[in-house]
Formats: C-alpha cells, sequence, structure tokens
C-alpha cells in the first residue's frame, strides 16, 4: 500500500445554509461536504490558498487524501467535484467521497525504472524516452500500491514498452483497454542525426536522377 498519501487537513463548519457558506468565503476558506462511507455527512471548511495550490498541481481528482479534521478520525477521501467560480474560475465548493477499504477507486500511480545498468540500449548511449511517468489504475482503496516498476533489464535500442509487458501489483488494472506506450529506448542523438543526414542526402540524390532523366 502506497506510503505517502497526502494529508488534506479541515476543519468543521458552522451552520448551514449559502449564509455560513459565504462567511466561510470572506473567511478565506473554500466550504464543502464529506459524505459516504456510511456515516453521516460532514461541513466542512478547506483553506482557499491550501486547495488552490494543490488544483494547481494537477490530478486533484485522481488523488486520494488523507482528510484530518479535528474532533473527528483520519479518513480517507477522494474529490468527487470542485465548484467555480463563472468569472474568475477559482474554487467555491468542493464535495469529497469517503472510501471503505473495498472501495474501487482510480489513480494516478508513480512509474518507476529499475536496472539501467543492465539495459544494452544505456550501454551503446540510447536515451530512454519516458513517455508516461505516471498511470492511472483502478485500484482498491485498502490496497493502493505505492508504485509500479518497469525493469530495464535487456531493453535495447529500439524498443518500445507498453502497459502489457509490465507486471501491474495484484488487484490492479488500468483504466485504458488498448495497450499504450510507457516508455521507448531512442537511438544516441549522433547515431540519429547521421541517420537524418544520410536519409536527406539520399533524398537528394533520388531528387538529381529525377531531374537529369526529365
Amino acid at each position: 500500500m502506497a506510503g505517502s498519501i497526502p494529508d488534506l487537513n479541515a476543519e468543521v463548519r458552522t451552520g448551514t445554509g449559502k449564509g455560513a457558506a459565504r462567511q466561510a468565503r470572506r473567511d478565506g476558506m473554500v466550504p464543502g461536504i464529506v459524505y459516504g462511507g456510511g456515516s453521516d455527512p460532514v461541513a466542512i471548511n478547506i483553506p482557499f490558498n491550501v486547495l488552490l495550490k494543490k488544483l494547481k498541481a494537477g490530478q486533484f481528482l485522481s488523488t486520494l487524501f488523507n482528510l484530518k479534521v479535528e474532533g473527528h478520525d483520519d479518513v480517507r477521501v477522494i474529490c468527487r467535484n470542485v465548484q467555480r467560480d463563472v468569472v474568475k474560475d477559482l474554487p467555491t465548493h468542493l464535495d469529497l467521497l469517503r472510501l471503505r477499504r473495498t472501495t474501487k477507486i482510480k489513480l494516478f500511480i508513480h512509474v518507476e525504472f529499475i536496472n539501467e545498468e543492465e539495459a544494452p540500449g544505456i550501454k551503446k548511449g540510447g536515451v530512454l524516452t519516458i513517455v508516461r511517468p505516471e498511470v492511472e489504475l483502478s485500484v482498491t482503496a485498502g490496497d493502493i500500491p505505492e508504485k509500479i516498476i518497469v525493469d530495464l533489464t535487456g531493453v535495447d535500442v529500439g524498443d518500445t514498452i507498453t502497459i502489457s509487458s509490465i507486471t501491474l501489483p495484484k488487484g490492479t488494472k488500468p483504466t485504458i483497454d488498448r495497450d499504450f506506450v510507457i516508455a521507448n529506448m531512442q537511438a544516441p542523438s549522433s547515431l540519429r542525426s547521421s541517420g537524418d543526414d544520410e536519409d536527406e542526402a539520399e533524398a537528394e540524390d533520388v531528387a538529381t536522377e529525377e531531374t537529369a532523366e526529365e
């Protein structure tokens, strides 16, 4: 299970309705609601600057958080909706869903590459181009993998690593059905440049021959 689930700190919102929500915004907070998981909904406030920073970091709607609210047990949540101001596009409200350990969710999992020293392509000066540093997987909330491991042993220049060639953590599966690319081993830049020059020279020779024939 992942060992670095980020915390999301909040406080209980006193009062309900639009009046309490407007007051929260005046106080520099974003009102929200926590629901699901077999417990009653709880109205909360989250500091505006904290939430905005997390939104700008990306993938907020697919990140699992450890919600910490004073007076309540910590609980894992995932955001299901962020309402925004139609003019300023700034967050005005959010909905957080509590998760049971058996709940299936979609999360982006980090990809780690190992054994570069065992890759023939690296020894030849090849360049590992990472297409997807993270992969979205369907996982169980109580058993979230910390990372996906890609073993580069035997990977040579010209090889492509796809999702089907990776052993995924037990109980997980990609959210995309097709066999997409994770990374590839490209030829050294010197060889690519040489190849390009040869292609250009060949193209010029063909053009010259065609001109002579005319």
